[in-house]
């Protein structure tokens, strides 16, 4: 039986840039909402690094090749295109299920150090906002398919009205790309949005690492990214008040606070930027 395909992105992948090309790479993944959620988050990143968010495959109307039918697939995906680049230190930022991407493509790297040398030194530090994919005992992740337009603002907001999109609003295409994203969401990250060997590979990450998390997230309640703070070793969790799951879209000030002074900190430690590319 010929063996699978490796995970692989396609070559014309669409990625939002801002910032110097010569700065240091942010990589910068999105939720199930698209790459629209994280457009600020590229925009203030890219005063002091080169800003790159892809959209992924299967989202926003992109074909999704056979090979990535997992977060594990995708995160190898990206893990590969950084790798081909000659990247070295990328910040990833993760949004939701790009906060999962983004653990799991810093353990991917950290396991795979030993073996292949281009991988220690790759990634440089990872910033996971309000991110699902870990199971915690008594923190059940919301079931994000059950919600209707009203429960997921609920679930997904600190002011509901606030981020309530009435579905009899949208324009057939802006419909069919929601439900095509919501598809491929339920076939990469599934149903659960969870991979019960996450928490305890996260142990693995050798990286500082920031946890920024809405206080009033009804998706993954704070007290969830609190554990998942805890399983990566010397994490920082970060509180953001009156934001619920995008605390980039409700709070952006306190969330950017919180993300700059954690790539402020570490920064000294970073290697020049010659060493980078």
């Amino acid at each position: 039986m010929p063996a699978s395909p490796p995970p692989t992105l396609p070559t014309d992948l669409p990625v939002l840039q801002a910032g110097d090309p010569d700065a240091r790479t942010a990589l910068v993944l999105h939720g199930g909402g698209g790459l629209r959620t994280v457009a600020p988050v590229v925009a203030h990143l890219a005063s002091t690094l080169h800003a790159c968010a892809p959209t992924h495959p299967g989202w926003d109307g992109t074909e999704r090749p056979g090979s990535i039918g997992s977060i594990a697939d995708l995160a190898t995906a990206y893990l590969t295109r950084l790798l081909e680049h000659g990247e070295r230190d990328v910040v990833l930022v993760g949004s939701s299920i790009g906060g999962w991407i983004a653990l799991e493509v810093a353990v991917q790297a950290a396991v795979r150090a030993g073996a292949d040398e281009r991988c220690a030194g790759l990634v440089g530090a990872v910033v996971v906002v309000d991110g699902v994919g870990a199971v915690v005992d008594g923190e059940p992740i919301a079931d994000f398919f059950a919600l209707d337009a009203r429960g997921l603002a609920e679930a997904a907001w600190h002011d509901p009205e606030r981020g309530h999109l009435d579905p009899a609003g949208l324009s057939d295409e802006q419909r069919a790309l929601q439900q095509g994203n919501a598809a491929t969401m339920a076939v990469v990250a599934g149903r659960s949005m969870s991979d019960p060997t996450l928490l305890e590979r996260l142990g693995a990450v050798a990286v500082p690492t920031l946890v920024a998390w809405g206080a009033s997230d009804r998706i993954v309640t704070p007290a969830y990214g609190r554990a998942v703070a805890r399983a990566v070793p010397g994490a920082q969790f970060v509180e953001v008040p009156a934001a619920g799951h995008l605390p980039h879209l409700e709070n952006p000030e306190a969330t950017w606070a919180a993300i700059d002074s954690f790539l402020l900190a570490q920064a000294s430690c970073a290697p020049p930027a010659a060493d980078r590319r």
